[in-house]
């Protein structure tokens, strides 16, 4: 007799999530190490050398971390390194949905329905992204100048803008800045979940704590 009313099974739900998380915690190292680091502009966001490339090598880490979520080689600050498993696996997790925020400058200045568009989520290369809390910045960031300066023509002007988002797909602040016809120039991440990169300068980093990094 055939089975009537039966619910399907879900998958990727967060119960399934937690019994991931809890077999990565019985695996962890015994010291548990978490860094907060300001990565320049024109660095790999990993330890293994390319040639020609500089890599979070030269910058004297704690060994045996690694990065979580990274930046490409043109974008520019925080990142959180860890040899923490089941923390890597709760940020990088869409599901958990921890926020990142962006200091993004872009080529002219986008009007309130470019904005709307990215705040309600928008198509990348065939992916659907989720909304995000963007908002333009009335004055420029006091950020640190990069060693390369963005490419500027007197004839394009540039605004700045706040945009966070609860994923992170291939260089998707870039493509979303592109897709509403506003290319990125420079891109700063300035914070993940509840750590903020605050003064932390360029090329360098301090040790934090859990805690810092999970706070509402």
């Amino acid at each position: 007799m055939p089975l009537r009313n039966r619910q399907p099974v879900q998958k990727g739900t967060r119960k399934s999530a937690f019994f991931v998380s809890a077999k990565l915690k019985r695996q962890q190292p015994k010291e548990l190490i978490y860094v907060a680091f300001n990565k320049p502009f024109g660095v790999l966001s990993q330890f293994t050398t390319e040639l020609g490339k500089r890599t979070l090598a030269e910058f004297k880490l704690p060994e045996k971390i690694y990065a979580i979520g990274r930046l490409d080689e043109e974008s520019e600050g925080l990142l959180l390194l860890t040899n923490d498993d089941a923390l890597k696996h709760q940020l990088t997790d869409p599901r958990f949905e921890h926020k990142k925020t962006y200091l993004v400058q872009v080529e002219r200045v986008p009007s309130e329905s470019a904005l709307q568009q990215l705040r309600d989520g928008i198509n990348v290369g065939g992916l659907q992204t989720r909304p995000a809390d963007v908002r333009l910045l009335e004055s420029e960031p006091n950020l640190i100048r990069r060693p390369v300066p963005i490419r500027f023509r007197k004839s394009v002007p540039t605004a700045w803008l706040r945009l966070t988002i609860t994923e992170g797909k291939n260089r998707q602040v870039r493509r979303m800045t592109a897709a509403v016809g506003h290319p990125t120039l420079r891109l700063v991440r300035v914070q993940i979940a509840g750590l903020e990169l605050g003064n932390i300068h360029p090329g360098e980093w301090k040790r934090i704590s859990k805690d810092s990094i999970l706070k509402k």
